[in-house]
């Protein structure tokens, strides 16, 4: 078996029809049939197509599991997961969800009768106390976004397990080249490929990748009904950003580490999150189930006229939503990526509207310092 370095290079081998390097681009919508009715092969793209099967191949190899399927979006992934739920079904989130896996269930699955409660998952007794008998699932994002609270991922899956309910772990700020959820017992993974599987802030795609053949025909069955899939260009993109996954995030990762503890040094900012430091409260645990603290770096400065003055000032920094390109994204969570949260659960949750997140690129990290060091000058 090859190591996992190797595998983002060499999992997807090129193309065997052609024996092309680089898995071709099958721009097409429909193919030739051989017969009436055929059954297997590619019919219609929205059913399958080689560049998108090459790289659900890919990250399913990559994941440790049975299949993969390639969406849109992050939430067009997200959004044909709850698909497989109906009406009076039970699903228990952790209350550290990104704001757009939140949205999507308050805003739209409510309205078909899917009841979603939001729990602390740093503590099992809690998830316990909320399971009911029409509870179907368990959604967890670990590390959390942006404050990078960790949860028990082989303690959750465990629980699950014993009383028959579905894992679905949302793996986009490790990647599977730090976090293997299927491995620690989940049975349903899904990444916002936008971030570092494409890692070049140019493509939006979503991925899943589930454990057992049966609940993924069950997914393929929504995947191909509901139509939310990506195309041949954007898988393309997705193959060929997977090439560099590795080498990006070993860089990121050094540069959150230096980043993160010259911030920790800086009279202005009160706390910083980053999973790397020995006294941050999740840093055992996250050692024991990854195998990196990754490129995300929060930290609060205590006064949110003082945090928007700060992202005012960056010029190196790009000020947008999204994380995980080679270049540093910054990003104010409260009105941005996490907006839509209620405000309650923003505080329980300990993002302030002075806290900013740091998606730390792959610049040399004495600019990114120098970039907020000047835009942190009064």
């Amino acid at each position: 078996m090859m190591r996992l370095e190797t595998l983002f290079v060499h999992g997807a081998e090129g193309d065997p029809a052609t024996g092309a390097v680089s898995i071709p681009i099958y721009q097409v919508s429909t193919f030739r049939q051989h017969t009436v009715g055929q059954q297997g092969g590619y019919q219609y793209s929205r059913g399958n197509n080689p560049t998108r099967h090459a790289l659900e191949e890919q990250m399913a190899l990559l994941e440790g599991g049975s299949r993969g399927f390639a969406f849109g979006s992050g939430v067009a992934a997200l959004t044909a997961v709850f698909h497989l739920f109906r009406a009076g079904d039970h699903i228990i989130a952790s209350r550290n969800l990104y704001g757009g896996t939140s949205r999507v269930l308050d805003k739209v699955f409510s309205r078909f009768g899917i009841a979603v409660e939001y729990v602390e998952f740093c503590n099992l007794r809690d998830i316990e106390a909320a399971i009911k008998p029409n509870t179907k699932a368990l959604v967890m994002e670990t590390p959390s976004n942006p404050t990078l609270m960790v949860t028990d991922i082989r303690a959750v899956a465990a629980l699950a397990k014993e009383r028959g309910l579905l894992t679905i772990a949302d793996n986009t700020f490790m990647s599977p080249y730090l976090q293997r959820p299927l491995e620690l017992g989940v049975d349903i993974v899904v990444h916002s490929a936008t971030k570092f599987i494409g890692g070049h802030s140019d493509v939006l795609a979503g991925v899943v990748v589930v454990k057992a053949a049966k609940l993924a025909e069950e997914l393929h069955f929504v995947q191909n009904s509901t139509g939310g899939v990506l195309g041949p260009f954007d898988s393309w993109l997705l193959l060929r950003g997977l090439k560099t996954l590795g080498i990006r995030l070993d860089r990121q990762s050094q540069n959150a580490r230096e980043l993160a503890s010259w911030l920790r040094a800086r009279p202005e900012v009160e706390k910083v999150y980053y999973l790397g430091f020995e006294d941050h409260p999740g840093h055992q645990l996250h050692r024991s189930q990854a195998s990196g603290a990754g490129n995300v770096v929060s930290f609060d400065v205590g006064d949110g006229d003082f945090a928007r003055s700060i992202l005012a000032k960056v010029k190196l920094s790009v000020l947008g939503d999204s994380l995980g390109g080679v270049e540093t994204l910054v990003n104010l969570p409260d009105v941005m990526s996490h907006g839509s949260v209620p405000a309650e659960r923003k505080l329980q949750m300990g993002i302030t509207p002075s806290l900013i997140r740091l998606s730390v690129g792959i610049e040399h990290p004495a600019d990114i310092i120098a970039d907020l060091e000047q835009a942190m000058k009064l």
